[in-house]
């Protein structure tokens, strides 16, 4: 790669996310965020609470989390994943719109705590009793409890507690905390081994010190980590993640009319709709943040991308609006959309990606796959083989359907994985994804422009992308050979009728094959914006023509034809009326 393009690849990976001058209220993921002085924000593992300001009075938001070593690492050369979990600091920042967040300060620092192996999972609280804010969190392998004066203090070591009299094991698997609307705050947890069941306890004053009151066991089942909680008109749910490590996974989750439960269905967590596609935008469960707003009530999914120590892409924090339909919570995957703070309303971002698992990091293992999970697919996308040899688990011959990126093609690419089209024998398949309005994110009629990176060192029979709306179809080749990576770009794809196709055809002969990454559809404008051209004359042969369909012609015929005119990679396209 040119230094230039060198250098703008890394400026995109650092795009900041919110700008407080301009009063942008636009969550952008899949970047690593910035404050509003431009400084990074590292904060993994946390929560977000409303405290009084300690001066002024005034509430804001404060968010707290883990500043580890290794994320600034992996923030200067996200090329390939970091082992370094080294704790730094508990950040705090503040924020009076959940968007554009100030650094405060670090709460517990590294020399402030002594040596540690292990810190992480935490929350503040409020404890009336003690008239003190208790920081909890995972240290080492047990549950320590630190109190302040302030919420933006120095927190010092206040409770070393050992969970094995409590749980029978000394540390909790994963933890969050709990506030709820009366200002109790509780501890949800996992047992700390094999995580297969799930506590609350009450945070509060015993015998002098702020501790947890009780354990009221929620959940026995399979393991479930990343747990957290929060609460919608009233009713409780309780979330998890499955146990892929640092890696993303399924969103599940149980649901109580009161604090303790019942919770159900009992011990069987379900598959949160919505995040199946992408895992949670890959992402595992972090914690929620529950807005309260003048015309609507909005739950926040704020999802932990572990990507220091996972390398599934760039950004540790993505953040996603909750619908509910009958009290069951829907996952609304986005990679932008905005969110007003006293309303409670938000919108879908007018950058918003609509692909699911467009960088393929949602699965963390080769496809298919025979165990966690058993999966003949990636995540979010349908595969048909046309010719060649069957997709299946166990299969000698079966093809593998991703493949890893290097950390020379992660200076191109975003993450640890792209999608692979490979076969022993000479194949034909068709990887595709549907992407369809829902009830709370619209697919507007419009112009849309899909692109994608493709690598192959070999000349395929037949390689393309394309986009399908309303039964017309809008494609490019992608004709390269040389072992690089290439953006491919169809502009002005007219997507109608809430419903879009979008996807690759691949024909090759035996031990051919190409790898595509970074695939995204973005609305860049209305469909009266599109220019027709009328004209009876003939175009420059160096363009492509092709019929409505995409079929692809000689030259211009009468009526409408489909333009492509490809420049450096990226293609032009159009619609030509001939009379």
């Amino acid at each position: 790669m040119k230094k230039t393009g060198l250098l703008m690849t890394i400026a995109l990976l650092t795009i900041i996310s919110v700008n407080a001058q301009t009063g942008n209220t636009t969550i952008t993921n899949d970047v690593f965020w910035k404050t509003t002085k431009g400084t990074p924000i590292y904060s993994q593992g946390g929560g977000i609470f409303r405290f009084p300001d300690p001066v002024t009075g005034e509430e804001h938001y404060y968010w707290y989390g883990v500043h580890y070593s290794g994320a600034e690492t992996y923030l200067a050369s996200p090329t390939g994943k970091t082992s370094n979990t080294g704790f730094a600091s508990v950040t705090c920042y503040q924020s009076d719109d959940l968007v554009n967040w100030t650094f405060v300060n670090d709460v517990i620092t590294a020399s402030s705590l002594g040596w540690s192996y292990w810190v992480g999972r935490l929350g503040v609280a409020y404890v009336p009793a003690a008239k003190k804010y208790a920081l909890v969190m995972q240290y080492n392998s047990s549950v320590l409890i630190s109190v302040c004066d302030s919420p933006t203090g120095t927190f010092k070591w206040h409770n070393n507690i050992d969970m094995t009299s409590i749980i029978g094991t000394s540390n909790t698997g994963d933890q969050t905390v709990f506030t709820d609307d009366n200002g109790k705050s509780y501890l949800v947890y996992s047992y700390g081994s094999g995580r297969s069941r799930i506590y609350l306890s009450e945070i509060g004053v015993k015998d002098g010190k702020v501790t947890l009151l009780d354990c009221q066991q929620v959940y026995k089942g399979s393991g479930r980590e990343g747990n957290c909680m929060f609460k919608y008109k009233g009713k409780y749910y309780i979330c998890a993640s499955d146990l892929y490590g640092w890696n993303a996974s399924n969103v599940y989750y149980l649901q109580a009319d009161s604090i303790y439960g019942p919770y159900t269905p009992t011990n069987n967590m379900l598959k949160m709709p919505g995040a199946d596609k992408d895992y949670g935008h890959v992402t595992q469960t972090g914690f929620f943040y529950t807005v309260k707003g003048s015309k609507q009530e909005t739950v926040i999914y704020c999802g932990d991308r572990w990507a220091d120590f996972a390398g599934n892409g760039n950004g540790y924090n993505q953040w996603c609006p909750l619908s509910f339909v009958n009290n069951a919570p829907y996952f609304n995957s986005l990679s932008q959309w905005s969110i007003n703070a006293v309303t409670g309303e938000w919108t879908v971002g007018k950058d918003n990606n609509y692909v699911k698992n467009g960088s393929f990091d949602a699965d963390r293992v080769y496809i298919p796959s025979g165990n966690k999970p058993v999966q003949t697919y990636l995540t979010g996308w349908t595969f048909q083989v046309i010719k060649g040899n069957t997709i299946a688990v166990g299969s000698a011959n079966s093809p593998v359907l991703n493949a890893n990126n290097s950390s020379t093609d992660r200076a191109i690419v975003i993450g640890n994985k792209c999608l692979n089209i490979h076969d022993s024998i000479d194949y034909a398949r068709k990887i595709s994804q549907i992407i369809t309005s829902t009830t709370y994110v619209p697919l507007t009629d419009g112009l849309y422009t899909m692109t994608a990176k493709v690598k192959s060192g070999s000349s395929l029979k037949q390689l393309y992308m394309y986009a399908k709306s309303n039964n017309e179809t809008f494609k490019t080749d992608m004709p390269y050979s040389d072992n690089q990576w290439h953006n491919v770009v169809i502009n002005n794809i007219q997507v109608k009728n809430g419903n879009v196709e979008v996807g690759f055809m691949a024909e090759g002969a035996a031990k051919t094959g190409c790898r595509i990454d970074d695939v995204s559809l973005v609305k860049t404008g209305e469909l009266t914006a599109l220019k027709t051209i009328r004209t009876s004359g003939e175009q420059a042969s160096s363009n492509d023509y092709y019929t409505l369909n995409g079929m692809k012609i000689a030259g211009p015929q009468k009526g409408w034809n489909i333009v492509r005119k490809t420049v450096n990679g990226h293609t032009e396209t159009s619609k030509l009326f001939i009379q």
